[in-house]
């Protein structure tokens, strides 16, 4: 195997859903030494969404991105330094806009069928289809890249300079033959090579998956003889943040992620704990014609009439920070501050004055309008942000309806909104973090087809960041950094999306232990006695 590292290059670390927030982390308190290891255990991770279907490449939902990783596996992996290793592939080449793998022997998928060189071609010939409107195409997979395969040689040809495209690739779930030629067989079956097979799903409810025996090509060479890998893994569906602190509590989950007010109590039981820095509030404005963020004055005043500091304290439950930028999940390929001084400061008067300049009137009411038309918004923001993130959605809706705007505000689970968001459908306003490593990650979703039609959820058609991603993307590494920063700063000025809080998102556990690396790593979980 030949490792490549390269200074300042990461993966991108989750998907566009909360549910994905924690980046690779070391684990303490509670955390046990190796003789403490128990085999034959039972994991029951609690979600707080269900992934709906199970097609791993066709959903950015957080839930799904979650489960996926215990039956997928990529053809490549990332540790929490950045560096490249061995997976699918145990040897790999990038030499410019062509990227060459080999394949480890002997892969077999859960149906005993062999996964080959040509399956793995196959995989990325689908997922580049824009007709198959893969969420992962421009995210994990470069757009207008090809492949093809020779025995156990993989070839992948890339359209333009991908700095990042290893990390994409260790982040894209290969599915096997009989998957990819009946997709439907995938919405509740797994039919992957990944280290456990899904053996019962009951949607909205659990997913249980069993070890499977035969996996010995993990990353770096990882198998499932390793002491303490638990038997059987069961996603659990919990919806509700308290209750997932009281079931971590009473052992009858062993991890949950808690992000809100009972985040404290969980922190004092000295329970095994990772944590990293993520984006935690991030506003999106559906800029979709039709919609009343089609228009920059509305985007603006909107943002101005928010006191983005006091939303920060409200959604971190005071244990975060300002945003700084789009991508901060550990090891960041590029770190800086793009947003002060990019995002419109807090004016609630000349919000107001704004949108007066813009036609949009106020009523006897106090709503405004034009045109005969109302200035009404529908606001969705995930249930994976917890009371803290309701909370600090209440504030906001409080903010706009005092600029007069009619608001209907909606908490829906992490899988719903990623739903709403990518097929087009009725929304304006969205809190939905997107939580990536590098910034080339997320320029499928910034820009380019709108919903249904490709990621750009959002409809963003920003000239500026278009411009900007055109000259990084044929950088290297950190070289590219200043430039990706005044593409983001692009975006901010013109309010086409509004980060405003970071936080340090823990992932506990009880009586086990795992890393974290956007998700937690299957390979990683270790039972304790």
């Amino acid at each position: 195997m030949r490792s490549i590292r390269k200074p300042a290059i990461t993966v991108i670390a989750a998907s566009a859903a909360l549910a994905t927030l924690a980046g690779c982390s070391a684990g303490s308190g509670g955390a046990a030494p190796t003789d403490k290891y128990v085999d034959g255990g039972d994991f029951v991770l609690a979600l707080s969404a269900d992934p709906g279907s199970l097609d791993p490449q066709m959903s950015a939902g957080g839930a799904l991105f979650a489960v996926s990783k215990f039956a997928y596996d990529n053809l490549v992996s990332v540790d929490d330094k950045g560096e490249i290793g061995s997976q699918l592939a145990k040897d790999w080449k990038v030499d410019g806009t062509t990227v060459t793998m080999t394949l480890n022997d002997g892969i077999t998928c859960s149906d005993g069928t062999d996964f080959t060189a040509q399956t793995a071609a196959d995989n990325i010939t689908w997922v580049a289809d824009p007709a198959n409107k893969s969420p992962f195409l421009g995210a994990y997979l470069p757009a207008g890249a090809t492949a093809a395969a020779s025995g156990s040689t993989l070839t992948v040809t890339l359209a333009t300079p991908a700095p990042f495209v290893l990390q994409g690739l260790a982040n894209l779930p290969m599915v096997c033959d009989a998957g990819l030629k009946d997709r439907s067989s995938l919405a509740s079956a797994t039919n992957g090579t990944g280290p456990y097979v899904l053996d019962k799903a009951t949607p909205n409810d659990s997913y249980t998956y069993s070890v499977n025996k035969k996996y010995a090509w993990g990353p770096n060479g990882a198998t499932t003889e390793e002491k303490g890998l638990p038997a059987t893994v069961t996603a659990r569906i919990v919806t509700n943040e308290t209750t997932a602190a009281n079931l971590l509590l009473s052992g009858d989950v062993n991890a949950a992620t808690i992000i809100g007010p009972d985040r404290d109590r969980i922190e004092a039981a000295n329970l095994f704990e990772t944590k990293t820095p993520a984006v935690i509030g991030e506003q999106w404005f559906n800029q979709a014609k039709g919609h009343p963020a089609f228009d920059p004055a509305v985007r603006l005043a909107l943002t101005q009439a928010l006191d983005l500091a006091q939303l920060q304290k409200v959604i971190t439950s005071d244990k975060g920070e300002a945003a700084t930028a789009l991508a901060v999940l550990p090891p960041s390929g590029c770190t800086y501050d793009a947003v002060k001084g990019s995002v419109p400061a807090t004016d609630l008067n000349g919000a107001k004055a704004a949108l007066d300049d813009a036609g949009w009137v106020a009523g006897a009411d106090g709503i405004r309008a034009k045109d005969g038309k109302p200035l009404a918004v529908s606001f969705q923001y995930a249930n994976a942000l917890g009371a803290a993130g309701a909370a600090a959605a209440e504030l906001a809706t409080n903010a706009w309806k005092e600029l007069g705007v009619q608001v209907d505000a909606k908490q829906q689970d992490d899988t719903t909104l990623a739903g709403t968001l990518f097929s087009g459908g009725p929304w304006d306003i969205a809190w939905i973090p997107v939580n990536v490593s590098s910034p080339d990650q997320l320029v499928g979703f910034l820009s380019g087809a709108a919903a249904p039609n490709g990621a750009n959820f959002a409809s963003i058609d920003n000239a500026d960041y278009s411009a900007a991603v055109t000259s990084a993307m044929g950088m290297t590494g950190t070289e590219g950094c200043d430039t990706w920063k005044s593409a983001e700063a692009a975006l901010y000025q013109a309010a086409d999306v509004v980060p405003f809080a970071n936080s340090v998102v823990p992932t506990f556990g009880k009586n086990a232990e795992f890393s974290v690396l956007g998700n937690i790593e299957p390979m990683s979980i270790r039972m304790l006695g």
